[in-house]
């Protein structure tokens, strides 16, 4: 049975799950109807991050244009361009044994594409989620459901894994962004 958090809430990922190494992340939302003319194209994305905070390279953002860390232990499995349909709507796949020991930190995100030439933010997104899935067994560990707290956001930051005391855990961030994907790029250290 899977651990669902609420925003703020951390909780143990490989303490409780000894040879945990293979995640699916999962991350998925439904478009509340509107007459707005464009398909709303949200995109996950994976920023890995050192003890400051930020990415160490450009190389450490995992995103529909760079879908594989050079280390093998971050893979976004491509671009959903619509949402269509149920589950997960992309989905990234994290090999905790082949992350960098400088990487302290995965931050999960989703934007919009194009949101200012389309008008969309996150107040028109609904029923978000992160989940978090033993690869091996097929089993979802954790899930986090964001609820409707944003408005004009166009960009979040879902969720975190990090390491404490040689660990992996895992935070339910919840924060929301304006300025899309090159908001999260410079906040994270990523040259846009």
């Amino acid at each position: 049975m899977a651990v669902s958090l609420t925003k703020g809430q951390k909780v143990d990922l490989t303490k409780g799950n000894p040879g945990l190494n293979n995640l699916l992340v999962g991350l998925g939302w439904d478009v509340n109807k509107f007459d707005g003319g464009s398909d709303f194209d949200l995109d996950a994305a994976a920023f890995l991050l050192d003890g400051s905070g930020k990415t160490s390279s450009d190389a450490d953002f995992v995103f529909y244009g760079n879908l594989k860390h050079t280390s093998g232990g971050v893979e976004h499995l491509g671009d959903n361009l619509t949402g269509e349909g149920d589950g997960d709507d992309e989905q990234i796949k994290v090999d905790l044994s082949k992350v960098p020991e400088a990487v302290e930190k995965i931050d999960f995100t989703v934007t919009i594409y194009e949101a200012e030439e389309r008008r969309q933010n996150f107040g028109q997104v609904s029923n978000a989620f992160i989940r978090i899935v033993d690869e091996s067994s097929n089993t979802e560990l954790i899930r986090y459901d964001l609820g409707e707290d944003f408005s004009i956001e166009t960009a979040v930051v879902v969720g975190e894994l990090y390491r404490h005391n040689g660990e992996w855990k895992f935070n339910a961030v919840g924060s929301g962004f304006q300025g899309g994907l090159q908001a999260l790029c410079q906040n994270f250290g990523v040259n846009v």
